[in-house]
């Protein structure tokens, strides 16, 4: 099994390197200062910006591993797994870390607006790429940030600002991710983001429980195809077939439930499928071994 630090709380990844716990519901960490560190991988029961220089090497998000370019920004939601194992190398990184509870910004007009930001989706698979100013920017909002933590303690002000501050980098990281999206939009990318978005909120809206496995012909109605013109879509855009792309999502999201401790029959489940020997077969089919066999790599 591999070994995963659960942060139901921001401050147990403040605790993992070292850095001062400022408030109950949000960490601020500034590798500079807390550096070397050690890696690990998190099952993240919080939401979290890492702004860093340089990534390490090796990271996952999700069951993938990733690429990370440098100056950048990687975004983090809770029921997501992400990181790489403690290999007991020490990591030396330049930048900042923030991470803060669903409780902060419950019943605000900021949790509305999560859902509103893709960047913190599994599937959203580039960081957020900072210009140099918006790098001079953003590290002097945390620089700030640090200071109200530090001068003052927890109250309904204190996290009245808190939430002012978060407002402002999530607009900071929407103006990048607009950039991004402008710079790099296509025909195939639109596609596959708004197929993106159509399977995530299935899963968000619990869909799975009613109608089992998301199929090709649902999502096809929803985005307004018939199924065979959405099919011709996607393996256009894929390489691969659209039920193919369903059910790899499908069993990317079942890997991490397993990861986070869930047995097969509650995955099974929880994913919408009608019997837990269905899942085994199309895990088999998708990774080429059973879940058992998965947990035990």
């Amino acid at each position: 099994m591999k070994k995963i630090l659960n942060l139901d709380n921001p401050n147990v990844y403040a605790r993992q390197t070292g850095a001062p716990e400022l408030h109950p519901l949000l960490s601020l960490i500034c590798y500079d200062e807390v550096s070397p560190v050690h890696s690990s991988l998190n099952n993240y029961g919080v939401y979290g910006l890492f702004i860093q220089r340089e990534f390490p090497k090796n990271l996952s998000y999700g069951t993938k591993p990733v690429e990370l370019s440098d100056g950048s920004i990687l975004a983090v939601a809770p029921g997501q797994l992400g990181g790489a194992e403690d290999n007991g190398e020490e990591l030396w990184l330049s930048g900042w870390a923030v991470l803060w509870s669903p409780e902060l910004i419950h019943n605000t007009d900021l949790e509305a607006r999560m859902r509103d930001f893709p960047f913190f989706s599994y599937f959203y698979t580039e960081s957020l790429r900072m210009e140099p100013s918006e790098w001079q920017h953003i590290t002097q909002l945390l620089s700030q940030m640090r200071q109200e933590l530090l001068q003052n303690d927890d109250s309904p002000t204190l996290r009245s600002v808190l939430l002012g501050y978060l407002r402002l980098l999530m607009e900071y990281c929407n103006r990048i991710y607009q950039r991004q999206l402008s710079a790099g939009h296509n025909d195939d990318a639109d596609i596959l983001k708004r197929f993106h978005a159509q399977l995530e909120q299935y899963y968000f809206e619990g869909l799975q429980h009613q109608l089992g496995v998301p199929t090709v012909a649902y999502c096809a109605s929803q985005l307004a195809y018939s199924p065979h013109y959405f099919g011709d879509l996607i393996s256009k855009a894929t390489g691969n077939t659209a039920i193919r792309y369903i059910h790899t999502y499908v069993i990317n999201i079942g890997k991490s439930l397993l990861m986070q401790g869930h047995n097969i029959s509650e995955t099974a489940q929880m994913l919408g499928f009608e019997y837990p020997h269905h899942f085994t077969r199309l895990f088999r089919k998708i990774t080429g071994s059973t879940p058992s066999e998965f947990l035990t790599k």
